[in-house]
C-alpha cells in the first residue's frame, strides 16, 4: 500500500486531546494541529472521535464555510503513477492540483463493472437530487437518469468495492455513503451542479448533521460510451471521457470545513449509446 503510514496516538497526544476537547476546540482545529505534526485527516478524524467517545465529550461543531480563498492541502490519493491497492493496481492518468482531481484507470475489472450493471437493473428508479430549501428528494428537468444505491457492505461484492474505494480515496469506509448507480440514456445529462452541501441553503442543514458535510467523490465508469457522457469541470475547462474501469476522484472540503466551489461539475448529453456509473461520496464524520 502506498497510502500514508498511521501515527501512533501516544499518552501525550491522547491527553492534548482530552484537554482541547473539554476547552471546545472544534474539530477543523484539532485535525489541522495534528496535520501539522505528520498525522493523515483521516486518523486525526478518527482519534478525536475515539478520545471523544471514551471521556463522553461532545465535539464541538464545525460550521462548515463556503470560501473564495479555499486552502488546498495537497490531494488525498497517493502520489505516483500506479497506486497499489489491496487487491488493485490502478494506473493514474490525470492529475489536477486546483481544484483537487485525479483519474484512475483498471478501478474496477470488466466483470465488476458488468456485476454492478446487472445487479441494478432490477432497482433503478427516476433520480432524484435535495431540494435547497426543504432538504427533501426531488425529481428534476436538469438530471435526466435514473439510478438506485446499495447499502454500505451490504454483502461480500459490496463490501470488496467499499474497501477497495476507501483505499484510494484514503478515507474510512464508515464515512462512506452506499454505492449509488446510475444509467443515462440516450440525450441524458446532469447540468453542472456541487456535490457538497451549500452551507447558505437551509435544506443542506439536515444533511450536514448526520455525519457532517461531503468531503470527496469518487465516479466510476461501468461501461464505455460511444459518443458524449464526459465528466466536465467547467471552473477549469476539463472533460473526462468515461471508460468502463476506470474513475475520476474530486475533493472539495478540507480539515477547515472550506468547500471548494471550482469543483462545479457535469453530465454531457449522450449523443451515441448510454452510460452506466457508480458514485461514492465520503462525508466527513462516520455517516
Amino acid at each position: 500500500m502506498t497510502t500514508q503510514s498511521k501515527m501512533i496516538l501516544t499518552s501525550v497526544w491522547r491527553k492534548w486531546l482530552v484537554e482541547n476537547l473539554q476547552q471546545g476546540c472544534t474539530q477543523a482545529a484539532l485535525v489541522e494541529a495534528m496535520m501539522q505534526n505528520n498525522f493523515s485527516y483521516s486518523s486525526a478524524v478518527a482519534y478525536i472521535a475515539e478520545v471523544a467517545a471514551a471521556h463522553a465529550i461532545n465535539i464541538a461543531s464545525d460550521k462548515p464555510v463556503a470560501s473564495g480563498n479555499f486552502i488546498y492541502e495537497g490531494s488525498r490519493i497517493a502520489q505516483g503513477n500506479t497506486i497499489q491497492l489491496t487487491d488493485q493496481k490502478v494506473n493514474v492518468s490525470l492529475r489536477v492540483d486546483q481544484p483537487d482531481i485525479v483519474v484512475v484507470d483498471n478501478f474496477l475489472t470488466t466483470e465488476e463493472c458488468e456485476t454492478l450493471i446487472a445487479l441494478s437493473k432490477v432497482k433503478l428508479e427516476r433520480s432524484e437530487v435535495i431540494d435547497p430549501v426543504t432538504g427533501e428528494s426531488v425529481i428534476i428537468h436538469e438530471r435526466s437518469s435514473e439510478g438506485c444505491y446499495f447499502q454500505r457492505e451490504e454483502d461480500e461484492f459490496i463490501k470488496k468495492l467499499d474497501t477497495r474505494i476507501s483505499e484510494l480515496m484514503n478515507w474510512p469506509v464508515e464515512n462512506g455513503e452506499g454505492i449509488q448507480i446510475l444509467h443515462y440514456s440516450l440525450g441524458g445529462e446532469y447540468r453542472p451542479h456541487f456535490d457538497y452541501f451549500p452551507v447558505e441553503q437551509t435544506g443542506s442543514t439536515q444533511h450536514i448533521a448526520t455525519g457532517g458535510q461531503r468531503v470527496a467523490t469518487l465516479v466510476m465508469y461501468l461501461n464505455n460510451v460511444e459518443s458524449g457522457g464526459e465528466t466536465i469541470f467547467p471552473e477549469v475547462g476539463l472533460k473526462v471521457v468515461p471508460r468502463q474501469g476506470s474513475a475520476v476522484y474530486f475533493s472539495y472540503c478540507n480539515s477547515l470545513g472550506q468547500i471548494d466551489p471550482a469543483t462545479l461539475h457535469g453530465g454531457e448529453p449522450i449523443i451515441t449509446g448510454d452510460k452506466w456509473i457508480a458514485t461514492k461520496w465520503m462525508r466527513q464524520n462516520s455517516y
